[in-house]
């Protein structure tokens, strides 16, 4: 039997302990800034795994060690999840962690705990083969994500000194190899006008209208954006409209847009601003880019623009060109190269530090976020033993 078969074999043989420990990270709400039992759990089930360290940082991250090497490689997944929503679109507890059918179940289990789990199991595989490499490699639970993505890393870069050769994103590809993704951030534009009684508008100058005729401009350049032939089309949406005046009898001396802006290749925070700049010509308005300033679950307040770059690796990097020949010796077939269509923390690790970054996650993009999520335990073991291949082979 050859290391990936006796690798794939072992996280077969794991399988149900790796679903426990993901029910049982389901079972925990963790809302950004509230990720303390959560990490709590992970940290003792690293623990008890065998890694040879497991720690918290100042901002709360959960960062397992295996290996005591000179080269340095991290794997990423994130702690926290969004709400669940409307109960009324599940069929199950968003929380209840249940397992059927060959599933784990809840909020969270695909974006993105079934990464963390299938870390967890990764670094136990490890310890089992005896993992003697000149190689440290990280399992970092990380926090903040949904929130402010790549605001962990900032971080785990800055704060903590960790600069890994490499990082592997365990957030969901769908069983692909990814290597990018658009960056994005977020505009406001506010607008100033002036009052008047209802009963006279002449005499105002509404700044709901300004607003609006930038609304219908903005919907006009979204249609123009520059596209990638890899990442796709850049975009802008209005994701949030608010006016105010002194009464709904006066005309409104002020309104604000937000926008959702995503980023593909050549596209910058100075070029989505300028543009934005130029539609707004001749009103009385300020572009600005919002910034991320807020406590993490151990009290710690930290921040960062809200500007996420854009990122992507050539399919013949040595990181992604290890990552596919892990997936072509474990699974017999080249894998599917691709890209995510949301954002993570690459847009950090690697948008502004330059670190290679890839992706391979358990689960299905399309369930991020979405009512009745689940993932496939069958997933959870392809994951376990690719992440544990790829330290072997890096």
């Amino acid at each position: 039997m050859n290391l990936a078969q006796r690798v794939l074999e072992r996280a077969q043989a794991q399988a149900g302990q790796t679903a426990a420990l993901l029910a049982e990270l389901v079972r925990i709400p963790s809302p950004t800034g509230g990720e303390g039992e959560v990490a709590a759990c992970l940290r003792r089930r690293m623990e008890e795994a065998g890694f040879e360290e497991v720690r918290c940082d100042g901002l709360g991250n959960v960062i397992g060690r295996i290996g005591r090497g000179r080269r340095l490689l991290a794997f990423d997944g994130h702690l926290d999840t969004v709400g669940p929503g409307n109960p009324e679109n599940w069929s199950f507890d968003p929380y209840g962690g249940e397992i059927r059918d060959g599933h784990v179940c809840g909020r969270g289990a695909a974006d993105q705990k079934g990464g963390v789990a299938a870390m967890v199991a990764a670094g136990r595989l490890l310890r089992e083969l005896g993992f003697n490499r000149d190689l440290s490699v990280f399992f970092v639970g990380s926090v903040m994500e949904e929130d402010c993505d790549g605001l962990c890393w900032k971080y785990l870069i800055e704060e903590e000194g960790l600069r890994p050769e490499a990082v592997v994103s365990t957030e969901p590809t769908d069983g692909g190899l990814y290597r990018g993704q658009r960056g994005r951030m977020e505009i406001e534009v506010d607008f100033r006008g002036v009052s008047a009684h209802g009963s006279a508008p002449e005499r105002g100058r509404n700044a709901v209208y300004a607003a609006a005729r930038a609304c219908l401009a903005i919907e006009a350049l979204n249609e123009r954006l520059r596209t990638d032939a890899f990442l796709g089309k850049g975009s802008v949406t209005v994701s949030r409209f608010v006016s105010d005046g002194p009464s709904l009898c006066a005309v409104p001396d002020s309104a604000r847009l937000h926008l959702d802006r995503r980023l593909t290749a050549g596209e910058t925070r100075e070029s989505a601003v300028a543009e934005i700049e130029a539609l707004v010509a001749g009103e009385d308005a300020r572009v600005r880019v919002l910034d991320y300033l807020e406590s993490s679950w151990t009290g710690r307040r930290y921040g960062m623009p809200k500007y996420y770059p854009t990122w992507s690796w050539p399919e013949d990097h040595p990181a992604v060109a290890c990552g596919a020949a892990v997936h072509r010796e474990l699974f017999g077939t080249p894998p599917r190269l691709g890209r995510w269509t949301f954002s993570t923390n690459g847009v950090t690790i690697s948008g502004l530090y330059g670190i290679p970054t890839i992706g391979y996650g358990p689960g299905a993009e399309a369930m991020a976020h979405a009512p009745d999520e689940k993932i496939p335990i069958a997933d959870l073991v392809r994951a376990a033993a690719f992440y544990a291949l790829y330290a072997l082979r890096f």
